[in-house]
């Protein structure tokens, strides 16, 4: 019998994409690009342990997100984060979810229509650009996302010009520091790996917020010019 440890190694392996791929290096931090989680990998995103093992109900509290406030979910999956950031903006506010697969669209469109997310726009991005409107963003989040961007310094580059003042992305990422953490290596971030590559595109680190089993909450903000 299979233990949860490996069970969830293999959940993750399930559905991977471009493994080739794996192997290209950040230029800054010489991190190595994550393949992408395919379609075949969603149910691992909706299953029943995931508050257990990832807290996200503590996540959700610790982004402060209020009524009317206009959020993406980037790289947004089957819509999990979405759907919770949905009803906490509620209708005067607005959710951009986008994901590069269309087939996690499709998915995503289900379950808006099921449960009538009406302030939900999804959005086909792409590995270079989320497609956001500029100026437009109060908080962004990525959960367990950035690290698989292929092309991720011509992604921010684009992603830094759609936040209002002020606005906020936030990652969440596996922490490297930590070898308990039951993810595969290529999986995951340290916050030094984070800080290095993002304040490199004009992002800089306003904190870390450490609520969470398994993740980092890393916090930054587009640098002043």
């Amino acid at each position: 019998m299979l233990t949860r440890t490996t069970a969830l190694v293999l959940a993750l392996s399930i559905g991977f994409v471009a493994v080739a791929e794996a192997q290209r290096r950040h230029p800054v931090s010489g991190r190595v690009f994550a393949p992408v989680m395919g379609v075949g990998g969603a149910g691992w995103l909706e299953r029943p342990e995931r508050e257990a093992e990832e807290a996200p109900s503590k996540a959700l509290a610790a982004l402060e997100l209020k009524p009317g406030m206009v959020v993406a979910d980037i790289g947004a999956g089957s819509g999990y984060y979405t759907s919770r950031m949905a009803k906490l903006v509620g209708p005067t506010g607005k959710v951009y979810a986008t994901d590069i697969q269309p087939g996690m669209l499709e998915l995503l469109n289900r379950r808006i229509q099921a449960e009538g997310l009406g302030n939900v726009t999804p959005v086909l991005g792409t590995m270079e650009d989320p497609k956001l409107p500029d100026a437009s963003i109060d908080l962004a989040i990525m959960v367990d996302v950035y690290h698989e961007l292929q092309n991720p310094q011509v992604f921010l580059q684009k992603l830094r010009q759609v936040f209002k003042p002020g606005g906020r992305l936030v990652l969440f990422e596996y922490r490297k520091e930590d070898p308990k953490v039951p993810i595969l290596e290529v999986h995951k971030m340290s916050v030094a790996e984070v800080k290095l590559e993002l304040e490199a595109e004009g992002f800089v680190l306003d904190k870390v917020i450490e609520v969470l089993p398994w993740q980092h909450m890393i916090v930054l903000k587009v640098a002043a010019k």
